[in-house]
This record gives C-alpha cells, sequence and structure tokens, in this order.
C-alpha cells in the first residue's frame, strides 16, 4: 500500500482539474464548430457566450464535486484524525499506568527494605526472616533427596588398576608393540 502525500494529492487534484477544464473546453469547441447553439455573427458575442457556458458548467461540476465527493473526504480525514487522536490518548494512558506501575512497585521494595534494615538494627547478628531459605540450604535439600544420608563409608575391594588402553603394549592381532619398547627404555 502507498501512502501519499499531501503534495501527491495536490498534484491528482490539480491533473484533474486540468482535465476537467480541458474535455469543457472540447465540448464547447465542437458545439462551436457545429454551429448547434447560438451562433452569432461577431466572435466577440461568441466567445462571451461560449465563455459563460463553460463558467456555468465548470460551476455546476464544481457544485458537484463539493456536494458528493468533498463531504465523503472530509468524513474519511475526520475519522482518521479521531482515530489517530484515540491511539495517541490510549498510548498516553498506558504510559501513565507503566509509570504508575513502576511507582509503587519502587516504593514496595523501599519499604520492604526500609523494614528489614529496621529488623537487622534491632537484632544485630541475626539473618532476617525473608532470608530464610539460602542457597546452600536449597543444594543440601537436592542433595539429600538425590543421595540420601552421607557418602558411603565401605571399603572399596581393588585386586588391581583397570586398563583402559592407555598402557596397552600389544597390537589388535596381539603381537607386541615394538614401538613404544624403545621409548620405555630411554625413560629408564
Amino acid at each position: 500500500m502507498v501512502v501519499r502525500t499531501e503534495d501527491s494529492e495536490a498534484e491528482i487534484r490539480l491533473m484533474g482539474l486540468i482535465l476537467s477544464q480541458s474535455i469543457l473546453v472540447g465540448i464547447a469547441v465542437g458545439i462551436f464548430d457545429a454551429e448547434m447553439w447560438l451562433v452569432n455573427d461577431t466572435a466577440m458575442i461568441n466567445g462571451m457566450t461560449y465563455a459563460m457556458g463553460a463558467f456555468f458548467v465548470q460551476g455546476l461540476s464544481y457544485y458537484f464535486f463539493k456536494m458528493f465527493f468533498e463531504q465523503g473526504m472530509q468524513e474519511k480525514a475526520r475519522q482518521s484524525t479521531f482515530e489517530r487522536e484515540r491511539q495517541h490518548r490510549y498510548r498516553g494512558m498506558q504510559n501513565t499506568f507503566d509509570a504508575r506501575r513502576s511507582e509503587m512497585e519502587m516504593s514496595m521494595q523501599e519499604k520492604q527494605l526500609e523494614l528489614e534494615l529496621q529488623w537487622m538494627e534491632n537484632n544485630p547478628g541475626q539473618v532476617p526472616p525473608t532470608w530464610n531459605r539460602q542457597p546452600a540450604a536449597v543444594l543440601s535439600e537436592v542433595t539429600e533427596k538425590f543421595n540420601p544420608g552421607s557418602a558411603p563409608k565401605h571399603e572399596a575391594n581393588v585386586s588391581h588398576a583397570i586398563n583402559l588402553g592407555v598402557n596397552d603394549t600389544t597390537k589388535l592381532d596381539g603381537t607386541p608393540d615394538k614401538r613404544f619398547k624403545e621409548n620405555k627404555t630411554d625413560e629408564e
């Protein structure tokens, strides 16, 4: 959708006026050339007569334009202005409500902080009741549910270390891998 500016709308209206005047002048010349209406001997009287006729036709078309088209256009403009003002008022109300809500939240937080500070002054060295749930306490509850009790207390029975393949000196076919034997002797 292309939004037209006031300049382009004025240009379109001007082009419409020029077009309508050209059509009316063409009709007047056609009527004069066909000698259909008020043919006089002098050019001055013919010019004045057709000028009055053209003025009458243009006045009539202007009247119809004002009567039928302009009222509708003004109504549309009035509606769009009303809608724009309504949206502006709504936006202003929304901003006011947001500002009031944030002020109320800030005042509530300020009062809570003042109460905590007053409690801390009256009870030095104690934790305020609003801080009753420490993160460490929450973590211990979670680990207690996961692993109730403490760590296992039995002894592990380990006979030898598990081979994870790092110290393996054999190839996949089972033959000894001699590449690493040279490095071991160098280190010893």
